[in-house]
């Protein structure tokens, strides 16, 4: 998906690059050992109003994963994470805030079954094709 300030550079020029912010979203079935299983990576692009989250939401899927959790619930908070990233508003104040404010709300460090790896940086000419990269290489390409 591109909008009129990311098309597609004249011959002979190079298109400037977009950096970006990610998050891996681990569950993290019992705190005390700290032991996770990502389940969904989230991606920031401040300079293009980019926040999106593609994680696994599918019961089915997220069982074969993660043990010892509440599968329901579980998938639920993430399907409420997608909903603050698009900045639905049936989502709760959080999804009204600005996208930076969002990701920093969504990768804070909290003391729950759902956690924020450390915020790592990147450089990417298209933050969509960065999030679906990133899904792969870090959740392991399972369909959300």
């Amino acid at each position: 998906m591109r909008d009129a300030t990311h098309a597609p550079a004249a011959p002979g020029t190079a298109r400037p690059r977009l950096a970006y912010d990610f998050a891996v979203l681990r569950a993290v079935p019992h705190v005390h050992l700290g032991a996770f299983v990502p389940v969904g990576v989230i991606v920031h692009a401040r300079t293009a109003g980019y926040l999106a989250l593609r994680a696994i939401t599918d019961v089915a899927e997220l069982g074969r994963r993660v043990r010892d959790v509440d599968l329901e619930l579980l998938a639920r908070y993430l399907r409420t994470c997608e909903r603050i990233c698009a900045g639905d508003e049936g989502a709760g104040p959080i999804a009204l805030l600005p996208t930076s404010e969002r990701f920093h709300w969504l990768t804070a460090p909290r003391s729950d079954v759902l956690q924020s790896s450390p915020v790592h940086g990147g450089l990417c000419d298209d933050p969509g094709r960065a999030l679906d990269r990133l899904f792969d290489e870090y959740v392991g390409g399972a369909t959300p």
